[in-house]
């Protein structure tokens, strides 16, 4: 392997620990939030003590998300230069309005949020972590928008050899900006939902706090259910995105080959990318395609022969995460039916429980599965239509170097990563602690 694919594997590595830890804070700055409303409204503790608990696991992650974002951050300027160089005016804006904006403002909040339990009044305390949330989504929004630019162009000029940004506002109306924000946060709030839900099916199959883990599973199975059915929606008006301004990257996604109208879709289908074919097909849907792609069952969809071979993305690990982001997808929809059936008799359904805890990893891998048919499913550009990844690489970078960092990095941040699953596996299997004090709140001592 030479300095290129050593360097892809690395940019592959390490967003793909990173976001195992940052959908959980978006997801659970959200939910935290309408607990502490919850206790600002009702003065019960109970909701005090969620917030708390759950507060408890959300800074884990953000710790975790901190440390390994730095390490993703640092190879824009170690391993892809040129690629930093080249377009650094458009998206090195957007990362800093991200950093020095949203990012801040979510720090310094969770610092007031950590150290303000005895200090703030809990409608003030409470504001204050819905100040987290709307930084995190804040956050989001301005690392999706870059991101998709990457994916869809807009806003900028090739003057000087370099991109320049001519429009702003057409970088962040970019209609594949708005869409990837919509499909992606609200994957991250579903997928923290399935979280809480399966840590409280844990301990309601115990017996363990039921009253308390009864409340943060209803919370958490309201909101999942809500962000569940916008990822569909979101999900829909992406793929309808793709369709029109990536056609390369949609006929890998189904491994089509052939343009057609009225072109099927296949539901078992193993590519054949030497041979510029499918070894094997079975299930075709007539026109399923079209329909889903461009809402109309005579619309063409173009195949992989009429991409050039250069331009054409690895069909075989584009269709493969695609198709296991789905396939999830409609599991996570098919327990929330299952468990609004049996939310009654929830701690009589064993089973049902059973199956909760066990489906935690899965959100987490189909949020990946989605990143990484983003990602790979718009090569070979780094830019789309505008700069190759094999263009964007740091000039006389060595294949030993980049093998070095690749072993370091990834050793670092997999010993991050198992400490941190250790700690929120051992944290969410203690629960809250018995009879802990509602956090000293008096009203001679709150700020308002």
């Amino acid at each position: 392997m030479d300095a290129l694919s050593l360097s892809r594997l690395q940019f592959a590595i390490t967003p793909f620990i990173h976001f195992l830890f940052v959908p959980v804070t978006i997801g659970l700055a959200l939910m935290i939030a309408i607990m502490e409303t919850q206790y600002a409204r009702s003065r019960n503790p109970e909701y005090q003590r969620m917030a708390k608990f759950w507060g408890k696991l959300f800074l884990i992650n953000f710790a975790a998300g901190i440390v390994t974002g730095i390490v993703l951050e640092f190879q824009f300027g170690t391993n892809w230069a040129r690629y930093s160089g080249y377009v650094g005016d458009v998206f090195g804006s957007l990362l800093a309005i991200e950093a020095t904006g949203f990012f801040f403002l979510e720090s310094t909040m969770i610092g007031v949020w950590v150290f303000g339990w005895k200090r703030l009044s809990p409608r003030a305390h409470a504001a204050v972590m819905w100040l987290v949330a709307v930084a995190s989504c804040g956050s989001a929004f301005w690392i999706l928008t870059a991101n998709a630019w990457m994916q869809n162009p807009v806003g900028y000029e090739i003057r000087s050899g370099r991109a320049e940004l001519v429009d702003f506002w057409a970088v962040v109306l970019n209609p594949t900006a708005v869409r990837s924000i919509l499909h992606t946060v609200s994957a991250s709030v579903a997928l923290s939902a399935f979280f809480v839900m399966g840590i409280s099916a844990y301990h309601l199959r115990a017996g363990n706090e039921t009253r308390f883990f009864r409340r943060s599973f209803r919370i958490a199975l309201v909101i999942g259910t809500l962000s569940t059915v916008a990822v569909v929606a979101a999900g829909d008006l992406l793929g309808a995105n793709v369709a029109e301004r990536q056609p390369a990257k949609l006929a890998a996604m189904e491994s089509h080959w052939v343009t057609s109208t009225r072109a099927p879709m296949t539901l078992f289908v193993w590519p054949d990318q030497k041979n510029e074919r499918n070894r094997f097909e079975f299930g075709k849907i007539p026109g399923m395609l079209s329909l889903l792609a461009f809402k109309s069952l005579d619309r063409e969809v173009i195949g992989l022969l009429d991409v050039p071979k250069d331009e054409r993305p690895p069909v075989a690990i584009t269709m493969v995460h695609f198709r296991l982001m789905i396939a999830i997808g409609c599991a996570m929809l098919a327990l929330l039916v299952w468990t609004w059936w049996r939310i009654h008799r929830l701690r009589q359904s064993r089973l049902l429980l059973t199956g909760l805890i066990w489906f935690i990893p899965l959100p987490f891998i189909a949020c990946n599965a989605g990143w990484i048919t983003t990602e790979v499913g718009r090569q070979p550009w780094i830019v789309y239509k505008v700069m190759r990844t094999s263009d964007g690489l740091t000039n006389g970078l060595h294949t030993y170097q980049v093998g070095f960092s690749l072993v370091s990095l990834t050793v670092l941040m997999t010993v991050v990563a198992v400490a941190t699953l250790v700690l929120i596996a051992r944290h969410a299997k203690r629960g809250p602690q018995p009879g802990e004090p509602s956090a000293g709140l008096g009203t001679s001592t709150c700020v308002s």
